[in-house]
């Protein structure tokens, strides 16, 4: 089992040391949290051993779980990899894609494992259509929340659409070509509501809506391709696939079928696979372990997060 810590026990802090705890394949050390009166509370609470220091609590780990605002994700990162030890951390990688490109040049550098935890990535919806969405030509995606006061900190594109431009760019293989976009700031100093048209050198669309002063939620997205359709919805974690073929010679008198103007006619199939419930959270730090114990790149390196980083402020720097 690997020695496991977490720094920041927030909110999401503390989902993260709960499922640390659980895992099979971590032993969870401790934490630290820059708040004594936090640190305090939290050991009274669950029992989670607290340290006095950031770097007494990396010394003792061989992954550090980073969980803090994204302002002190840079600062925290550095230290856990120059200490040598493996790093997972929170959406978005940092603040600036500076500081990103240095983390990604210290962990070659220390031969450390990285991880981004863009947890969409460990949807089942996503994963179990992950494998049939081939070279999607349009996509659209919506994510909408209610307010809430926390995140609000950073551009609604770093708190909710870098979920859907992280889970394009895993499908779309090609680079990014042009970024347009608008942003409108309601409640808070920075955008709460953006949309973003992303071009890809390949031909790609992807249309991206993200908004946090929302009255209900919504996280969608749709991906168009070549005879098919791919419905994902991330929040009811449901899917929809809908195939079209040549249609047969003698069709059943069940069958749907579509003929273009050429008289080609296409035959429509609806499959819409199981949808396995999980813990995408532990899920993600499981496949996180098992990237480290055997040396292979992980679901979400620190090079994707990176990538997902610097289109979202291609979106911001355009709005």
């Amino acid at each position: 089992m690997l020695k496991a810590g977490v720094l920041g026990a927030g909110h999401l802090g503390k989902i993260h040391l709960r499922l640390l705890q659980q895992s099979e394949n971590y032993e969870l050390i401790g934490f630290y949290d820059a708040s004594p009166e936090v640190r305090k509370a939290i050991a009274d609470e669950f029992g989670y051993t607290p340290f006095d220091t950031m770097e007494s609590l990396i010394e003792a780990c061989d992954m550090v779980d980073v969980v803090t605002p994204t302002t002190f994700h840079y600062e925290c990162a550095k230290k856990v990899i120059t200490a040598g030890k493996h790093l997972f951390i929170e959406k978005p990688i940092t603040n600036t894609i500076e500081e990103a490109e240095e983390l990604l040049a210290l962990a070659k550098k220390h031969n450390v494992s990285g991880q981004v935890g863009h947890v969409e990535r460990f949807n089942p919806a996503f994963m179990s259509v992950n494998n049939a969405i081939q070279s999607p030509m349009f996509i659209e995606a919506h994510r909408l929340a209610e307010f809430n006061p926390r995140g609000t900190d950073v551009p609604v594109v770093l708190d909710l659409m870098i979920h859907d431009i992280d889970a394009i760019l895993s499908v779309v293989k090609s680079p990014v070509k042009n970024v347009s976009a608008s942003g409108v700031s309601v409640i808070s100093e920075t955008p709460d509501i953006a949309n973003a048209r992303i071009e890809f050198e390949n031909g790609c669309v992807a249309n991206l809506t993200a908004s946090r002063i929302s009255l209900k939620s919504m996280r969608k997205a749709r991906f168009f391709q070549k005879d098919a359709y791919i419905s994902v919805d991330f929040l009811e974690k449901k899917v929809e696939v809908v195939k079209m073929k040549d249609a047969p010679e003698q069709p059943d008198d069940f069958a749907m079928i579509l003929q273009n103007a050429e008289g080609i006619k296409k035959q429509i199939y609806f499959d819409n696979p199981d949808v396995p419930s999980n813990n995408a959270i532990l899920d993600e730090l499981d496949a996180f372990a098992k990237a480290i114990k055997t040396n292979t790149t992980p679901v979400v390196s620190l090079e994707a997060g990176t990538e997902a980083l610097r289109v979202a402020k291609m979106v911001i720097a355009n709005f």
